[in-house]
């Protein structure tokens, strides 16, 4: 257990986070969870063992997905799964699809997911529909019925899901069932790493980022698949951008302010992701003002509504993103937001956590 902690701090550390106690303990708990034969899940069931998983839950950026990765590699296992929770629960309706002719189809769907298997991550547990609510509470129980571990991060404590859901309380007695048999960890206080990590890019002494230098910070920053999408959908409309991801977006100016977007997109934008990057800036006059014209309505709203966002102006000074005349005045205010949405003061406020 000492290596494997040790192991996690020393890897943590050399992406630039020095672990704090809560982190600490984080990966005490993980390094406790023994993967077992199933021979042995009689045993946990009968003695009411909690090490079958942990659920983790806190804020954002506590380090909460890289530290339960970091954990998983340490194992150097083939056994392990690693879902996100919406792409855990695509699989399991897809799989529900595929066994509908066969009775008790929910059986067969675990079945196919414990095999040979020994451990099943899910990654941003949230639950928000009445559908998903009946399966997921009734699977996670028969996984850990079965012996599979199980490791849950979430935003939230097991008794605020769901909230204000149908059938909630039916719910909620199901989970209850599952959490009972897992060690829940409260990832509290402490330094958002990745707004400390993203404040931090602005002290290096390149001040051009490439395509690849952003795709290498925001690895090394959040968990996204190399499947990741290069379109987003926002209010059922698709659009380009460089990654879509769970909790991030990055867009591109030329491209993305180009297309007919408002008010309301960008308010879903601001709704949806912790974090907003924007690269690829350019000169423009007034034969791009309706460019303009969207850029400082984005800003407005995603300054007003105190959103994280990272901008890669490299060798383009801010006043000189519009010359033209038509927008000055709203330019001038727009210019103004921008160097203050870069301040450490800005990006720490307690309002965009």
């Amino acid at each position: 257990i000492m290596s494997t902690t040790q192991n996690i701090i020393d890897a943590l550390k050399n992406q630039g986070i020095k672990v704090d106690s809560a982190q600490l303990e984080l990966i005490n708990r993980l390094s406790k969870i023994t993967l077992n034969k199933r021979m042995f899940s009689v045993i946990n069931k009968l003695s009411g063992n909690k090490n079958l998983g942990i659920y983790v839950w806190g804020d954002v950026g506590r380090g909460k997905t890289l530290i339960v990765n970091e954990y998983l590699k340490q194992l150097k296992q083939n056994s392990l799964k690693t879902y996100h929770y919406i792409d855990f629960m695509n699989t399991v309706h897809n799989e529900l699809n595929n066994f509908s002719g066969l009775s008790n189809p929910l059986r067969h769907v675990l079945k196919s997911l414990i095999k040979e298997c020994s451990l099943i991550f899910i990654d941003e547990f949230q639950v928000e529909d009445v559908a998903d609510a009946m399966i997921i509470s009734n699977l996670l129980k028969e996984i850990l019925d079965s012996g599979v571990k199980i490791i849950l991060t979430s935003n939230a404590h097991p008794n605020d899901l769901y909230k204000d859901g149908l059938q909630r309380q039916k719910f909620i007695k199901s989970m209850h069932e599952c959490v009972e048999k897992l060690d829940i960890f409260m990832l509290d206080g402490g330094i958002d790493y990745r707004t400390r990590n993203i404040i931090e890019l602005d002290n290096d002494k390149k001040n051009s980022y490439t395509d690849n230098h952003i795709t290498r910070f925001l690895k090394n920053n959040f968990a996204f698949s190399d499947d990741h999408s290069s379109e987003v959908q926002i209010n059922n409309r698709k659009f380009k951008c460089k990654i879509s991801s769970n909790n991030f977006l990055w867009i591109d100016f030329m491209s993305f302010f180009k297309e007919p977007t408002n008010s309301k997109d960008y308010k879903e934008i601001s709704n949806r992701y912790d974090w907003i990057f924007i690269s690829n800036f350019y000169e423009c006059d007034d034969d791009s003002a309706d460019i303009i014209r969207r850029f400082i309505s984005f800003i407005d709203i995603l300054y007003t509504r105190k959103s994280k966002i990272k901008f890669f102006f490299n060798d383009i000074d801010i006043d000189s993103i519009y010359t033209g005349v038509k927008l000055e005045f709203l330019w001038v205010r727009c210019a103004s937001r921008l160097s203050e949405m870069q301040m450490y003061e800005y990006l720490t406020n307690d309002n965009n956590e």
